[in-house]
């Protein structure tokens, strides 16, 4: 079932099922809670396991590829060239979004009633500070960061792992190929885990039209529809950069991730993704070394779906309630966002939260978040998608950069195809 290009199909099916369903029962059934609450279990579960394997796959994946980078001088340029990649991208995402919502202005003459200014979300209005970003980059214990998937500070333990496993040569030699042997048993795992992802997305999606309905996609249908024409533009940008880069290979590469992405989409989880991505590109051709590095890297500097939902939804916010923000004040959001959304990816609903502690920043009104939690789940299934997207297209530019991504036709290398085939009925009963 599982095979090739059918569990796209499987997923894509379980996506039409769950809006059929949700639309029934939120006009059959007078009280859907309990329904809600039974299909949250089915996706909590999912990505609980999901999550399961995020920590000891970036952990192998990236102390192995460090490890035989061989210098602390090739991580730090990978390093370099990763992150001016994701600050370009982020520009690139956040001015789209403050240019289009600046022409289509969704949040003029919205036609429903607003909330009172005085009142409050259930957002906490935070926000990271420089000194809370650099201190939260240092785990207080690796066991702890994994427990929490906290996957920046899996990262710098990682890097220092890998370079001292380097350091010490043949000494570190077989703890690296046992963390290699890791690496592809969690791609197995992965395989295993994404039998359940039809369910997981028809639960997800039932539970939320069932909650929510149809009506709330007609009433914000010209915001909502205007956001997922900037997401589509969004993605024509990144797929000329790719095409850049690699050529008529950005068509196989959009390809590679199209299930990842579709799953992303389904569940509005990037971080449910993360495996099946990380090794479509390595089935793709970039470098373990390199993918094992910027793709977890990405997921705290580079969502290129929630920097564009940021500057959207704070001047959707401000259009709504009919206040002004001068070209620089929306120029100095941009540089505040810029800024405030690295490193957060791991806060529970983190795009809400940079919200939110924006608009206290230029004295906006708070309760305009209230207009959006209705819909939140619809927009993150668009942004999840396109973090995904965006990461795939700087782990090959990358990869490119660094002469570390196999020529088109080139073979697939055996174990890491041997990691990632389909799961078969016999794989179970193995």
């Amino acid at each position: 079932m599982a095979s090739g290009n059918k569990l796209t199909w499987w997923i894509l099916a379980g996506l039409v099922l769950g809006v059929v369903a949700g639309t029934t029962l939120n006009f059959t059934v007078e009280d859907t809670a309990p329904w809600v609450s039974g299909f949250g279990v089915v996706t909590t579960t999912f990505l609980r396991l999901i999550k399961m394997i995020i920590g000891p796959l970036v952990f192998a994946t990236l102390a192995v590829g460090i490890a035989k980078m061989g210098d602390l001088g090739t991580v730090g340029r990978v390093g370099i060239k990763s992150l001016a990649w994701f600050m370009g991208a982020s520009l690139v995402s956040l001015g789209l979004g403050l240019l289009l919502v600046n022409l289509l202005q969704p949040g003029v003459n919205l036609g429903i009633e607003l909330p009172d200014v005085a009142a409050r979300s259930d957002i906490a209005v935070t926000g990271l500070s420089l000194a809370e970003f650099v201190t939260r980059l240092v785990p207080t214990s690796i066991a702890d960061a994994m427990a929490r998937n906290e996957i920046l500070q899996i990262v710098v333990f990682s890097v220092f792992f890998g370079v001292a496993a380097s350091a010490v040569g043949e000494k570190g030699k077989v703890l690296v190929d046992a963390l290699e042997g890791l690496s592809y048993v969690m791609l197995k795992v992965t395989m295993f885990v994404m039998w359940a992802a039809p369910f997981a997305v028809f639960a997800a999606v039932s539970a939320a039209i069932a909650k929510s309905g149809l009506g709330v996609l007609a009433v914000y249908g010209k915001f909502m529809g205007q956001f997922y024409l900037g997401i589509i533009i969004l993605w024509g940008v990144l797929f000329l950069a790719a095409w850049a880069l690699l050529g008529r290979r950005a068509v196989g590469l959009f390809r590679a991730v199209r299930e990842p992405t579709l799953l992303a989409f389904a569940t509005a989880s990037s971080e449910a993704a993360y495996p099946k991505t990380l090794a479509q590109l390595e089935k793709f051709g970039c470098s373990n070394r390199v993918a094992s590095f910027v793709l977890p890297l990405g997921y705290s500097f580079n969502l290129d779906g929630s920097m564009m939902y940021c500057t959207f939804a704070v001047m959707f916010i401000a259009q709504a309630y009919g206040i002004d923000l001068s070209l620089g004040q929306q120029l100095a959001m941009l540089l505040v966002l810029m800024v405030t959304s690295k490193g957060i990816a791991g806060v529970p609903r983190a795009s809400l939260v940079v919200i939110a502690a924006t608009l206290v920043q230029f004295n906006l009104p708070e309760a305009g978040l209230l207009l959006l939690l209705g819909i939140d789940h619809f927009l993150d299934m668009a942004r999840s998608a396109t973090n995904v997207i965006g990461n795939s297209v700087a782990t090959a530019a990358v990869s490119k950069w660094e002469g570390q991504l196999r020529p088109e036709g080139a073979p697939v290398p055996e174990d890491l195809a041997h990691a990632t085939e389909p799961v078969t009925s016999s794989d179970l009963h193995r």
